[in-house]
C-alpha cells in the first residue's frame, strides 16, 4: 500500500509542479501534451489553479504514504 501512494503521490507532485511552471511561465511548450491538466476540457482557464491542487494533493499522499510506514513498521 506504502509503495502505491508514493508512486501515486510523486506523479501528482511532477504533475502539479510541471502544469504549475508551464502555465505560470510557459517555456515547457515541449511538454504540453504530458500535462493532465491541459487536456481536461472542463479546466480551461483554471489550469494553474487546477496544478497547485494536484501538486498538493501529490504532496499529501507522500505524507500519507509515510505514516502509513511508520504505522506498518510500528506492528
Amino acid at each position: 500500500m506504502k509503495e502505491v501512494l508514493k508512486v501515486l503521490g510523486w506523479l501528482l507532485l511532477l504533475q502539479g509542479v510541471g502544469g504549475l511552471v508551464n502555465g505560470l511561465l510557459g517555456w515547457w511548450r515541449w511538454a504540453e501534451n504530458l500535462i493532465v491538466v491541459n487536456h481536461l476540457a472542463f479546466l480551461d482557464g483554471y489550469e494553474v489553479f487546477a496544478s497547485i491542487v494536484t501538486g498538493v494533493l501529490g504532496f499529501v499522499l507522500l505524507a500519507v504514504a509515510e505514516s502509513v510506514g511508520r504505522a506498518e513498521a510500528d506492528e
